[in-house]
């Protein structure tokens, strides 16, 4: 037993002074230096960590690479930074900036930058016994999406490109539609764990200082750890939290975010989120497609009109059908009455019941359809709405009639271009249905008025909501419910108070000159 442990242990004291051999001048001498700093513990635990130390040809000064893996390109340091480093003339930390072809390089004496630098995907370059000053190298590995067709805010005539996760590509998309040195960008870092980076844009001159500060100082006082989506930042920001109406309007088209800053506007980019967020908004805003521009005004006006009669139908319907069955038979004429009579005559539910189901089934239709694959999220969309609807009838649960305002009302509700927009619009229906059982119609008058005066009271940084209905602004009503031409948009929304709120002069735009005249 102790010659087999003398063996083994003898294996050991091999293998250990083997190790040294190997290592040279990169042995235990390197280990010493750099390997005792207090950030580098932590970061010694994760895998993607990697330290790699080197030797000057020249003058014999080592050197240490400390970077993550999985954000640096190891293959533009090697390429574009270590040739140059062993084979140039490399005494002292300032030399870096004079060897390598890399623009971003950073000297520094600053412990508390190497952890942001790091994590931002900066290379650390230190000299042996120089522990004061060290260098930041940009390598960052880029693992983006091609720019695509937007999904959310298609349009079938207009520019097909929609915005990314990365903030940089996407401030290029929007650079290039608006290249002027008046577009203005500024940084800002959100998040205690995710250091996110958030862009806030507006053109000096036009937009109202006021907006901006009031931006800005929202975004430096946001309070909150993990920063993944331009999402948190609506709700954290927003004038009022517990409304359902959102206060932001979202958009993933650059085209879109260009105009509404040539309008005054100001917009806000989250580096990890491919959607927009543009304020101050106003309600019409919501029911107003992108697309509308591109399209002829009376056009657009007319399916602007189409859009609010269908939101309008979508909350009221079904409420009204309570409504009227529970309390106002009179209302309904004879020759309705009929049909209605004869399609309830086995329901064994009162109307707001069998309201609620049919209403109940769309909403979980719609969220099966929508967490599902895309390809079997259709089938049960579809196929799940004729199977239920259809059992529905023939058991006796609901009528004929209310089916189909049911889904007439989820389909109004459909033409909603904004999808946040889309999801007040369901959430309403279900107070205006318990108030019309309540009162009947007067009850869906009541609740209006609660909708009024929340909508009425509603700002977006600062600004009124309900604008240009409330308080009234004849001018605005140009680009509200219906388009006028656009030689008739010669100024800027009245209530974003722009510093410049001419865009151009009428009296030209209306001036026609032919070749011949």
């Amino acid at each position: 037993m102790r010659q087999l442990f003398r063996k083994n242990r003898m294996k050991e004291l091999e293998k250990e002074a083997s190790k040294q051999d190997t290592h040279g001048d990169n042995g235990q001498e390197q280990d010493n230096y750099l390997n005792d700093h207090g950030w580098e513990l932590l970061f010694k635990k994760s895998h993607d960590f990697k330290k790699t130390f080197y030797v000057n040809q020249k003058s014999g000064k080592k050197f240490c690479f400390s970077f993550m893996t999985t954000l640096v390109d190891e293959s533009l340091l090697q390429n574009n930074a270590l040739p140059y480093l062993l084979q140039g003339d490399f005494r002292d930390i300032e030399d870096v900036k004079k060897l390598i072809p890399i623009a971003d390089v950073q000297v520094s004496d600053k412990n508390e930058d190497i952890e942001k630098k790091l994590f931002n995907g900066y290379v650390l370059l230190t000299l042996e016994n120089e522990e004061k000053q060290f260098a930041f190298i940009a390598a960052q590995k880029e693992i983006v999406r091609a720019v695509a067709q937007p999904e959310v805010e298609f349009s079938v005539i207009g520019p097909k490109e929609s915005f990314v996760e990365s903030i940089d590509q996407n401030l290029n998309l929007i650079r290039k539609r608006v290249p002027v040195k008046e577009l203005i960008i500024e940084n800002y870092t959100v998040g205690t764990l995710s250091h996110s980076g958030v862009a806030i844009l507006y053109i000096d001159g036009i937009t109202n200082t006021d907006n901006v500060d009031t931006v800005r100082q929202r975004i430096k006082e946001i309070e909150f750890d993990e920063i993944t989506d331009s999402s948190y930042i609506v709700q954290l920001i927003s004038d009022n939290e517990n409304s359902p109406f959102p206060q932001l309007l979202d958009t993933e088209r650059p085209d879109r975010v260009a105009a509404i800053l040539a309008e005054g506007k100001v917009a806000i980019l989250v580096d990890g989120s491919p959607h927009a967020l543009i304020g101050p908004t106003t309600l019409v805003e919501f029911f107003g497609s992108f697309e509308d521009y591109f399209l002829n005004y009376l056009l657009s006006s007319f399916f602007r009109l189409v859009r609010l009669f269908a939101v309008a139908f979508s909350i009221l319907i079904t409420p009204i059908y309570v409504a009227t069955l529970s309390y106002h038979y009179e209302l309904i004429p004879k020759d309705l009455l009929s049909t209605l009579i004869t399609s309830r005559r086995e329901i064994p539910l009162p109307p707001i019941l069998e309201a609620l189901f049919l209403e109940l089934t769309i909403e979980l239709l719609r969220e099966a359809g929508a967490r599902l694959p895309t390809k079997v999220g259709q089938t049960i969309g579809i196929v799940g709405g004729i199977v239920i609807g259809t059992a529905s009838v023939e058991a006796g649960l609901t009528s004929n009639v209310l089916l189909i305002i049911v889904a007439l009302a989820a389909l109004a509700s459909f033409t909603t271009p904004v999808y946040r927009m889309g999801n007040t619009i369901r959430l309403l229906r279900f107070p205006f249905l318990f108030f019309a059982e309540l009162w009947g119609l007067l009850g869906i008058v009541v609740s209006f008025s609660f909708l009024l005066t929340h909508l009425i009271r509603l700002t977006s940084l600062g600004r009124p909501f309900l604008e240009p209905l409330y308080p009234p602004r004849i001018t605005d009503f140009k680009d509200a419910i219906i388009r006028l031409p656009f030689k008739k948009q010669s100024k800027r929304p009245q209530y974003l108070r722009t510093e410049n709120p001419v865009r151009f002069s009428e009296k030209k735009a209306k001036e026609k000159k032919d070749i011949d005249e």
